[in-house]
């Protein structure tokens, strides 16, 4: 039994990303939908933030409660910079780019997250590299490997390549010539640009974490001050077409509520829990999984089609970030020196501080806990 405990506290952080990747995958296609049946980027960001709000914000003021610290005017404006990073940057312009590609290409391009997010958490010293070391010489390669697929999926096409599922299947795309190149360029300049933005909210989501420990009341805060920021650039965006506003019960409804709930309220709070012990680095390296279910859905539902220069893009990029999370794996397991002079076992050292006949201190050191207690006989 505690084979098994042990066993699935280890497993807990891969489970964890993999049901989130699961999460961003149903985004992207049930946003694709939103957006192709004409619904404002700039109006679903509003509606997808206000809905993880009212979600989470009533967990994050009960259970945070005797966890949350005080509010200060360094962590509000980290707080104000992490709402415009996520929701308001990264948001519209991964929908913009969605607009102008597919939501298989647009799920693929995200997988460049990782690289960028290696690289900021290397600069900020989140993320240990020492260039003599092949764990680190590992992790560089696969971030390279990362780049190169996203060129070749942005560039290259190829002949469509037939899925024996979706056999028979003429989608708008291919009656059209394909994906329009122009078009395919804009999509992946917005999209690189939104992960950038959405590499720095990991990094800064971080070092946040580290003086404001609350993880529900800090996804809370990130929903509502998004959707507050995101009002007023949709206002500006939109001015003059109150119509976008309008929602029925359709695929638009869905999408927001959907996307606000699983992809803005969890995703946050998911991703946050597990950067405390493993890092940003960890959090995105599993990002081509959401690629692969996207693109199998976007066959099933959205009738898209895969040319060979996405195939080959996507492996690389697959290789490549899997070489990044094997060389993080071997991080954890060959800690540096200043980490194996840290003991890993509770251990208690006594040193006595006044020797004499009528009295003796013992002072008892916790090292895993950081705590010393002093005990005085007489």
């Amino acid at each position: 039994m505690e084979a098994v405990r042990e066993l699935y506290n280890r497993a807990k952080p891969f489970l964890a990303v993999i049901f989130l990747q699961f999460g961003l995958a149903g985004m992207d296609i049930l946003t694709k939908m939103a957006l192709n049946e004409g619904m404002s980027n700039y109006v679903f960001v509003v509606y997808r933030h206000a809905v993880a709000t009212l979600v989470i914000a009533p967990f994050a003021i009960i259970l945070d409660k005797k966890v949350r610290p005080k509010m200060t005017l360094s962590i509000f404006a980290k707080l104000v910079l992490l709402s415009i990073l996520e929701p308001v940057i990264d948001q519209n312009l991964y929908s913009i780019g969605l607009k102008y590609t597919t939501a298989t290409f647009a799920a693929a391009m995200c997988n460049i997250l990782p690289a960028i997010t290696f690289i900021m958490a290397w600069i900020f010293r989140l993320e240990k590299v020492k260039l003599t070391s092949i764990r680190s010489q590992a992790k560089i390669i696969g971030t390279l490997a990362t780049v190169a697929g996203a060129m070749i999926m942005t560039l290259v096409r190829g002949p469509i390549v037939e899925l024996f599922w979706a056999k028979g299947i003429a989608s708008h795309e291919s009656q059209s010539g394909g994906l329009d190149l122009s078009h395919a360029i804009k999509g992946s300049i917005m999209i690189t640009i939104g992960c950038f933005s959405w590499a720095a909210f990991m990094i800064l989501q971080a070092i946040t974490l580290r003086t404001y420990p609350a993880e529900l009341s800090l996804t809370a805060w990130i929903c509502l001050l998004g959707t507050t920021e995101g009002a007023i650039v949709a206002m500006v965006m939109e001015r003059g077409n109150t119509a976008v506003w309008a929602i029925n019960w359709d695929s638009k409804f869905l999408a927001a509520v959907y996307s606000g709930i699983f992809c803005s309220g969890l995703a946050y709070y998911i991703q946050g829990v597990i950067m405390k012990d493993r890092g940003p680095v960890f959090v995105t390296a599993f990002n081509p999984l959401s690629m692969v279910i996207v693109a199998i859905m976007s066959i099933i539902i959205l009738r898209e089609q895969l040319n060979l220069g996405r195939v080959l893009g996507a492996v690389v990029i697959v290789v490549g970030l899997y070489i990044v999370l094997w060389g993080k794996s071997k991080d954890r397991k060959s800690p540096s020196i200043d980490e194996q002079a840290i003991p890993t076992q509770e251990m208690t050292h006594e040193t006595k501080i006044e020797k004499g006949n009528s009295s003796q201190a013992v002072i008892h050191i916790n090292p895993s806990r950081g705590t010393a207690t002093k005990n005085e006989s007489i």
